[in-house]
């Protein structure tokens, strides 16, 4: 007796379940479709932004650019940074440039220190840099007029002063030749005396050298009171045109290129307020001078300028005549040491141009004074 299987169970052909496990493998994860529905996830979206080639100037930008935006912050010190350079060396900021969506704005500029203060709304403000007065060159340029002053009260051979001039020029000159030849020497010379130099001096002739030539010039070719009033104006209307133009120079305008009248030319480096100074100055050298010391010398027959007899007695005495001599020393001392003449140093110029002018003035009053005498007669 043959049973029938049951009509609800079916027997499975072993092979056609291999194929059919084999076919759940390979089927990917994506076909399978869940039953359940979800909640859709958010979309996240990334943007990227646009550095500057030099990728540690973009931090450093992009860090300076969020500091500034803070608020709370009041002072914020900037100081010079190192940073790599395309070609691998390293070069110096101010950190006063911004740099946003690789486009460079310029900022303001350093001051000579190199540092700049910058606020909280990213402003810079320089900080102005020191000004060097020179104050132990200035004690040994003015002093000189002092001794000068005393050589003529006290009736000193002018050409004894020459001659000791000159021996301490033979000294001077060859120790600066050796000075600007040999760095060991060189060293030695400015570690002793380079307080009283200038920066471009340590390249070049030492000023004293200069100064002895100009003021040997005068002690040879001028009367000793023209001499020893331009040594004054050299000593001391030199230095207070250094000392006002560093001063108020800044808060005064530049000499121009050219002087007004004669088209002389002038150094625009330098300022209204040093020409006012050295003129004022030169004014009372040749005043106080003519006016109150040279009466002091016993022998006044050798001073071009006297109250009574006037400019070598031909007339222009009084304090009229003496306002006028101080008019044309201010003037005189004013434009010659504004005076822009290349590489000749004002320490010999300055002396020399004065001198001439004065003993200029004085012979060409004289001429006229005799001229309109024999005139009249």
């Amino acid at each position: 007796m043959t049973i029938a299987p049951h009509s609800g169970t079916a027997t499975a052909n072993p092979q056609d379940l291999a194929k059919r496990r084999a076919s759940r493998s390979t089927r990917s994860p994506s076909v399978v479709r869940s039953t359940r529905k979800r909640s859709p996830s958010p979309s996240i979206t990334f943007t990227t932004t646009s550095l500057p080639v030099d990728s540690a100037k973009g931090v450093k930008d992009i860090t300076r650019n969020v500091l500034r935006q803070l608020e709370g912050i009041s002072h914020l010190e900037v100081r010079d940074m190192a940073v790599p350079d395309e070609d691998g060396k390293e070069h110096h900021t101010n950190g006063l440039n911004s740099t946003q969506n690789g486009a460079s704005k310029q900022g303001h500029k350093a001051n000579l220190n190199g540092q700049a203060k910058v606020n909280g709304n990213g402003t810079a403000k320089a900080v102005a840099a020191p000004v060097d007065y020179e104050i132990p060159r200035k004690l040994l340029h003015g002093s000189i007029g002092f001794l000068a002053l005393y050589l003529y009260l006290t009736e000193g051979d002018p050409k004894k002063v020459v001659v000791t001039l000159w021996s301490a020029l033979a000294i001077i000159y060859p120790a600066d030749m050796l000075r600007l030849r040999s760095r060991r020497f060189a060293r030695l010379y400015e570690s002793l005396l380079g307080f009283l130099m200038r920066e471009n001096e340590k390249e070049s002739v030492n000023g004293v050298v200069w100064y002895i030539l100009g003021a040997n010039t005068v002690l040879s070719l001028f009367p000793i009171d023209v001499a020893t009033v331009a040594i004054l104006i050299l000593s001391w209307a030199d230095t207070a045109a250094s000392t006002f133009g560093r001063l108020y120079g800044r808060n005064t305008p530049k000499l121009p290129e050219r002087s007004p009248v004669l088209g002389l030319p002038f150094a625009t480096r330098k300022s209204v307020a040093g020409f006012i100074a050295s003129s004022i100055t030169g004014a009372c050298i040749a005043i106080g001078f003519w006016g109150y010391l040279a009466p002091l010398r016993s022998s006044v027959q050798d001073t071009a300028w006297t109250w009574e007899g006037g400019i070598n007695n031909a007339g222009g005495g009084g304090l009229l005549g003496l306002a006028v001599i101080g008019i044309v020393a201010g003037l005189v001392s004013g434009v010659a040491e504004a005076l822009d003449l290349g590489a000749i140093d004002d320490n010999l110029s300055l002396p020399i141009i004065s001198g001439t002018c004065l003993y200029g003035f004085f012979k060409l009053f004289e001429f006229a004074s005799s001229a309109v005498s024999s005139w009249i007669s």
